[in-house]
């Protein structure tokens, strides 16, 4: 049985929280036979920056290094809002992304049939949607320079950011979108804003010509972002795969999310570039949840992303897809027998706590285990 090294970066809010039941699928992982996990656990974030005055130290960036993969809850809270903008705890997130190249950011919006009705659209339109957002996540508006505030004098100021790609950033971000595809239902969907920035134009260009040279297969089309989001909440169910750039990956996939019920419940991976010698890709998985200050320590947070997180690092880390079936297959069932936390409640008539959402996912895992 293979033993595979993961580094659990809990983080602030409600990431200890939903941790602590992602530890428990893993050590189930290991007793039934599947796969072997050795977990270290390091300081990411507000309770970071409390303990080492960085939001991630250098002995937990090496950490992160030597990983097969990372699991990462979630940063930041009102706690930490005065503190310098170079060690805020989202800059951890950053610095992982950044220094692991992590430049794939796969999101899917997945809507349980269980779950259409907590959707605020239709159950018709969401009704068993599966698309699979690929955002480009170490280039960018983000990462661009220059990035200033410029004092001009007489109290004027002046905030710049730069949005700057290069073909071999689009490019590599266009081959994950279209390998996606073609294991799933082989349709592109290229998003950016042509009509007004220049770096739309070229990534308009590198798409188009990726897809004619090595992915003709694939069916590709083109959408302005801003039309793309009106489509998202009109009738999603006509995307697959979406590839676009690292500021609009970042908002839609935050409206597709949205479209599923809740926050609370979609996985994301960040992926690196994978090795030709060993054959492995450095890896983060994450909730998309956030931290949720306001609900952090109650007991009342989902887990269910933070286990699908996990879900994707068997499939996408560690080349166990059919355990990361087992656990889809577990939260689907524990969804359909009604058991709902506080955030997908809807018309349920009581709610169940972390620890009770987590118990029961790792009870219809040991079953059908």
């Amino acid at each position: 049985m293979a033993t595979h090294k993961l580094l659990l970066l809990p983080g602030d809010g409600i990431g200890p929280e939903v941790a602590v039941e992602v530890e428990k699928v893993a050590k189930f992982m290991g007793q039934a036979g599947i796969a072997s996990f050795e977990i270290e656990r390091g300081l990411v974030g507000g309770i970071a920056y409390d303990t080492h005055g960085q939001s991630i130290s250098e002995d937990h960036m090496k950490l992160a290094h030597d990983a097969d993969a990372v699991l990462f809850g979630a940063v930041g809270g009102p706690k930490w809002d005065a503190v310098p903008y170079d060690v805020r705890p989202e800059a951890g997130l950053l610095r992982l992304r950044k220094d692991l190249q992590l430049f794939a950011n796969l999101r899917p919006a997945i809507c349980y049939p269980a779950l259409a009705d907590a959707s605020s659209l239709k159950r018709e339109i969401v009704e068993d949607l599966d698309i699979m957002i690929v955002r480009e996540l170490t280039g960018g508006v983000y990462f661009g320079e220059p990035k200033q505030i410029i004092d001009l004098g007489n109290g004027q100021k002046r905030g710049i950011d730069t949005q700057v790609y290069d073909t071999y950033e689009i490019e590599r971000i266009g081959r994950v979108a279209f390998e996606l595809a073609r294991k799933r239902n082989n349709k592109v969907t290229s998003s950016e804003k042509r009509n007004v920035m220049k770096s739309g134009v070229l990534w308009n260009e590198v798409i188009t010509a990726l897809h004619k040279r090595e992915y003709a297969d694939v069916t590709l089309e083109h959408q302005l972002a801003d039309s793309l989001g009106m489509q998202l909440v009109r009738w999603p169910k006509q995307f697959d795969v979406i590839v676009t750039d690292n500021l609009f990956g970042d908002m839609l996939s935050d409206v597709a999310a949205m479209l599923t019920g809740s926050l609370g419940m979609l996985p994301s991976a960040s992926l690196g570039e994978t090795n030709p010698k060993t054959g492995k890709r450095k890896a983060l998985y994450e909730p998309v949840h956030g931290s949720a200050p306001d609900i952090a320590g109650k007991g009342i947070a989902n887990p269910i992303a933070m286990i699908g997180s996990f879900g994707m690092a068997l499939r996408y880390s560690f080349g166990l897809g059919a355990a990361a079936d087992l656990v889809e297959k577990a939260i689907s069932a524990v969804l359909d027998a009604g058991l709902r936390t506080a955030d997908i409640k809807g018309a349920a008539t009581s709610t169940v706590s972390t620890v009770e959402m987590g118990e029961a996912i790792l009870a219809e895992l040991k079953k059908l285990a």
